[in-house]
Formats: C-alpha cells, sequence, structure tokens
C-alpha cells in the first residue's frame, strides 16, 4: 500500500482530465489518474463510535463527501468505502462507565453519526462496514502477515514487526526511533521492538472477544481498515483519505501492514483534511475543547455548517467561531431567498420564452461561473472561495433581473429574460448540487427553519419580533424616531434584520453587530446533546 508518483459545462460534462489532488505521500498536487478509466475506489476513515461526533469529524465527512460527489459529478463511477470502527478500547471503557453492551453502544452511536450525516447532506458511501462484521477478513490478513514473517505471536496477542517494513515512516516522515512506546504505542515488555503494535488483542475478562488461531480477542485498531479496504476495493486502489492526525501512526500502520500481507498492495493518492481549530488549538475530545454536531445544528441550520465547512480548503486549519457560523448563516439565506424569489417570478412564465435567446450578459455569467467553479474544484478542490467571485454575481444578475421583469418591456425582450433567468438559476443550482448545499424540499421550508434558528439563538419568538415592529411603526408615526431607531438596533444586535418594504416590515437574519466571539451556552456547557431517541423520549 504504497503511492505511485505518476469540457467545461457544469450541467454535462466530459471525463475530467484536469482534475489535480494533493497526494500526501508525495507532498505535491498530482493530475488525477484512476487505476482503472472510468472507476474510482476510494476508502476514507470513519469514526470510532463511543460518543456523539464532534465537528472534526463533521469536517472529515464533508471533505470528502465533496470529493464523491464531485468526482461522480466528472462521470466517474465511484465506489466509496468509509468504515465505523465497533470495536475498540475506548468503546470498551465507555461501555463499562455506561454498565451498557460494548456492540449495543456502538450500534447506538453509528446510528447517531448517520442522523448527523444526513442532516449535513453527506451521500452515503456505497459500503459503510463495519469491524465486527468483518473478523473474518481481518483474521485471515494477520494470518498472511504472520506467514510472511512480519508479525509474532505472544501469549494470544500478534504484534507486528516495525523492523520488517523498510518504507516505514515514508508517509509521514517519522523515524522509526521516534515511535516511542508510551506515547503513540502501548509499552510492553514482551514486544521485540517497542514500536511494534498490536494487530490481534487476547480476551480480557468483561470484553468482546472473537475466536481465532492464536486463542479468543479481537483486532487492534489498524488492521481493521487494511482489511476492509483490500476486502472491498482489492489490495490496489485509487484514494486513501482522513484526517490529518491519522497519517501517523494510523496511515503510516496501515501501510507497513497491507505491504506485508500483499507485496503488491498500493493506494495511489493519500489525502488528509486539516483540523477544525478553537482559538487556533485543534479541537478534539483529549483537549476537552470540542462541540459535538448535534450542539451546532441545534442552533444552527445544518446547511449553514456545511457552507461554514467548506468555507476554507479542505488541507487548511478551519477556526471555528460564532461569527464565522453567523456568516454563513446569513450567506445560505441570501441564496436561498435570491433562488425562492426567482421561482416565484418565473411561475407565471412557465411555458414562455423557452425557444428565446438568453441575452449575451447572462451568457457570460454563466460562462463565468462555470470556468470559475471548475478552474477551482479541479484544483484540489479549492472551495475556499467558491461561493464568492462569479457564483455571486450569477446571484446580483438575478436579482437585477427580476427587478427589470416587474417593468413593462418588449415582448422579446421579456421572452430572453425570463430565458437567461432559467438558465442561470440551473447553473446556480447546480453548483449548489455538486457542493451539497441544494436544499432537499422548497425554498420556502429552508428560509423557515433558517429563521428559527435565529429567533432560538436571539432568544425571541417571531410574535416578540412582529410585536416589536408593531412598536417601533407606532412610534416612526409618533415621530418618536429616538425609539423606533433603538428597537431596530436592539434587534440587530440579537442577528434580526428589519427591512422596511414601503408600508410594510418584514424581517430576515442577519449576522448580529457586535456579536462577542464566544460559543454558544450549548457549546460552553460541554454537555452532550440529547440523541434523537431520547429526544423522542
Amino acid at each position: 500500500m504504497e503511492a505511485s508518483k505518476e469540457t467545461r459545462t457544469v450541467a454535462a460534462p466530459k471525463m475530467d482530465s484536469t482534475l489535480k489532488i494533493y497526494n500526501s505521500m508525495t507532498q505535491q498536487k498530482e493530475l488525477f489518474t484512476p487505476i482503472v478509466p472510468g472507476k474510482v475506489g476510494m476508502y476514507v476513515c470513519g469514526v470510532t463510535a463511543y460518543d456523539l461526533s464532534h465537528l472534526g469529524h463533521a469536517r472529515a465527512a464533508v471533505s470528502f463527501d465533496l470529493l464523491y460527489r464531485y468526482l461522480e459529478h466528472l462521470k466517474y463511477e465511484v465506489t466509496y468505502v468509509r468504515n465505523f470502527t465497533d470495536v475498540d478500547d475506548k468503546i470498551i471503557r465507555r461501555a463499562n462507565d455506561l454498565d451498557e453492551n460494548p456492540l449495543s453502544l456502538s450500534n447506538r452511536y453509528c446510528h447517531e453519526y448517520l442522523v448527523d450525516m444526513a442532516d449535513l447532506q453527506c451521500l452515503a458511501p456505497t459500503y459503510q462496514p463495519r469491524v465486527s462484521d468483518h473478523m473474518e477478513q481481518i483474521k485471515d490478513m494477520i494470518t498472511q502477515i504472520i506467514n510472511n514473517d512480519c508479525a509474532y505471536v505472544v501469549e494470544g496477542d500478534v504484534f507486528f514487526a516495525v523492523e520488517k517494513s523498510p518504507n516505514y515512516g515514508r508517509l509521514s516522515g517519522q523515524r522509526l526511533e521516534n515511535n516511542r512506546a508510551g506515547e503513540r504505542v502501548a509499552v510492553d515488555s514482551r514486544k521485540r521492538n517497542p514500536a511494534d503494535f498490536a494487530l490481534w488483542k487476547a480476551a480480557k475478562a468483561g470484553e468482546p472477544s472473537w475466536d481465532s488461531p492464536w486463542g479468543p480477542g479481537r483486532p487492534g485498531w489498524h488492521i481493521e481498515c487494511s482489511a476492509m479496504s483490500a476486502h472491498y476495493l482489492s489490495s490496489k486502489f485509487d484514494i486513501h483519505g482522513g484526517g490529518i492526525d491519522l497519517i501517523f501512526p494510523h496511515h503510516e500502520n496501515e501501510i507497513a501492514q497491507s505491504c506485508a500481507a500483499c507485496q503488491d498492495s498500493n493506494v495511489s493518492y493519500w489525502m488528509h483534511n486539516g483540523h477544525v481549530t478553537n482559538n487556533n488549538e485543534k479541537m478534539s475530545k483529549s483537549l476537552g475543547n470540542f462541540f459535538t454536531i448535534r450542539q451546532i445544528t441545534e442552533r444552527y441550520h445544518p446547511l449553514a455548517l456545511r457552507h461554514f465547512l467548506i468555507s476554507a480548503h479542505y488541507r487548511s486549519p478551519l477556526n471555528y467561531s460564532v461569527l464565522q457560523l453567523d456568516s454563513a448563516s446569513d450567506a445560505v439565506f441570501y441564496i436561498y431567498q435570491t433562488l425562492q424569489d426567482c421561482e416565484v417570478a418565473l411561475s407565471p412564465f412557465q411555458e414562455h420564452g423557452k425557444t428565446a435567446r438568453i441575452n449575451p450578459a447572462a451568457e457570460d455569467c454563466i460562462n463565468k461561473l462555470r470556468d470559475e467553479f471548475h478552474a477551482r474544484m479541479s484544483d484540489d478542490l479549492n472551495t475556499s472561495h467558491i461561493l464568492t467571485g462569479a457564483f455571486q454575481d450569477a446571484l446580483k444578475f438575478i436579482n437585477s433581473s427580476l427587478n427589470m421583469l416587474k417593468k413593462k418591456q418588449p415582448k422579446q425582450q421579456q421572452l430572453s429574460l425570463i430565458e437567461s433567468l432559467r438558465k442561470i438559476e440551473n447553473e446556480v443550482k447546480e453548483v449548489l448540487r455538486i457542493l451539497g448545499l441544494l436544499p432537499p424540499g422548497a425554498y420556502s421550508e429552508v428560509l423557515q427553519q433558517l429563521k428559527d434558528k435565529a429567533l432560538k439563538r436571539a432568544e425571541l419568538t417571531e410574535e416578540d419580533v412582529l410585536q416589536l415592529i408593531e412598536e417601533r411603526a407606532t412610534a416612526r408615526k409618533n415621530k418618536d424616531f429616538s425609539k423606533s431607531d433603538q428597537i431596530r438596533a436592539d434587534l440587530t444586535r440579537k442577528g434580526i434584520a428589519l427591512m422596511d418594504m414601503g408600508k410594510e416590515t418584514i424581517w430576515r437574519p442577519c449576522v448580529p453587530v457586535e456579536q462577542e466571539q464566544e460559543a454558544p451556552p450549548a457549546e460552553k456547557e460541554q454537555k452532550p446533546a440529547a440523541t434523537r431517541e431520547e429526544q423522542k423520549a
């Protein structure tokens, strides 16, 4: 499992030959060339299911969902495998703390993870294997490694002999002597080398175990991904992904044991997403500075969270802040409101203009959107400014064209404008679809959900806002402009913007003015959000 060094329309692309992805093994961008033309095999390390998943897990999932979506958009046939670790020391410890069966606990949190993934509009992978269902494949691979003289048995435990791996450290750059026992590998005087790691762990009282040639026990952490990737994708496949923290020791050990089992084992491209940080420090459970996906989506729409997660390049650190989430929420509200306005405006003209030519300005807008989108996505999925530039120009074009549509104009000009709006609307929707940001239902529904979340953050009800709008209208009628301005300013500070539309005043969410950089209360308390079952109880 070593690394090899080797049309522009949005709606109907040809097989792309310009996609470049960054290969962690070679530390450079490389032209993507799959092993089998037209097909892609991709394995991504999933979660260890012992708790609700946090933002780091969400970023990894969204990053590789984006890759999955884009490869499919480019007409590749993708086999996407993302595993669940459902047998692990952390799961056993948590289950013991809760007096629960470890497999029951992990099954529950596998389900909760899938709920979060659906909320974030991550497509279901082709396969989602669990360790507990693949013991035979794991034991077969360990047997092959032992037969190839790269592992040894001690009292029912099986250890991988790292000195048998001449290229150990190639991916991470770690020297073998830096793999010190007690830091990244368990201390065990029975090992031939302190850096040797467990392929199979002998059974202990109160732990789940499976029969094996070496006695009852369970797998070590690293072997599962080698065995399951080989089972679903063969020993040679295109892309292996995961968080940057998995490069060492997990992915380094995967390479060693996969090559020990099969000399021809090979991954063409290793891809790793960056950390989510909190005040520029890695967000993790061990540091106690993490927020679960559920804690965030209680206060922000999942599509706002997805927008936030793709707002930085997937390999760059992404610093969490309330302001960033507020900005993401505001951005998606503007997008969906624009598309809602366009849909409503075009509804009376469903049979009009379909044979008309779009105007030159619209054609230019569409071409720029297509070119910019594909240039950025083909450059190692560079989403950092994917929804600015030409995308924002397209939204502005829609809004200005909607204003023109309200005015009386020659019939042919009106028909051209209608068709121009249709075509640009479709291009915008296709970009959103590829990015996983196209709402599954009506725009009105997601807009109301975004408003509901904004009210929750403001600790207001819609009745409260309507009452304040009425009080403001009374103040203006009485020429008490100081009071009317104060009401508007107070609401703006809470993320509620008032908009005067003729004689009517409406409200919409906005980025709060003078928003303090602090975590929402649910996050600061660090209490796990209720599971869906607990919420129903």
